[in-house]
């Protein structure tokens, strides 16, 4: 799901099965250019995956902004940023859900809601921030596709953008169907 994060568009994901909320370095890093500047310090935690140990570098915080069109909710939870992890975007753990009263159902439209307002439903396949995605950060994400040189840069924008818009139809070597 896209959601607007430090006011731009990136995918969150929101895991009931995931302990804390988390980031990948890589994605900071290409996302947050000055995240480093802050980092709060974590809790000593050993973070394991099937793969073996990770290594926490610190907490970054995060505005998040839900959209809804009775009005969107503002969340400020922190990720514990994270080396050797391959994601792409930013991972909500239930350690934010249980704060803000994030209650997932799975009936006919996914959705969520959020507090004590269970009347207020975000449907988690249909809203998206538009925003205008430079160029640039486009090919940058689909930095591995070749195009063909007979196509225009209104063309390329165009396939970029709606490949965009599809990505999690498509594999990739850290993320398999």
């Amino acid at each position: 799901m896209t959601f607007c994060i430090d006011n731009a568009q990136n995918p969150l994901i929101i895991d009931s099965g995931a302990h804390c909320s988390i980031v990948a370095r890589r994605y900071l890093d290409a996302h947050f250019p000055n995240w480093e500047k802050q980092p709060l310090p974590t809790k000593a935690k050993n973070f394991k995956s099937a793969s073996g140990k990770i290594n926490s570098i610190g907490k970054i915080i995060k505005g998040i902004i839900i959209p809804h069109r009775k009005g969107n909710i503002r969340l400020h939870p922190a990720f514990v940023a994270l080396d050797d992890v391959h994601m792409q975007g930013m991972l909500l753990g239930t350690d934010y859900q249980r704060m803000y009263v994030i209650d997932i159902y799975n009936s006919k439209n996914r959705n969520i809601t959020i507090g004590n307002n269970k009347e207020k439903k975000f449907l988690l396949d249909i809203y998206q921030i538009s925003a205008h995605v430079p160029l640039e950060k486009l090919l940058n994400e689909f930095r591995e596709g070749t195009f063909s040189t007979t196509l225009t840069s209104k063309q390329k924008l165009s396939l970029l953008q709606m490949l965009r818009k599809n990505r999690p139809a498509f594999a990739i070597g850290e993320e398999p169907l």
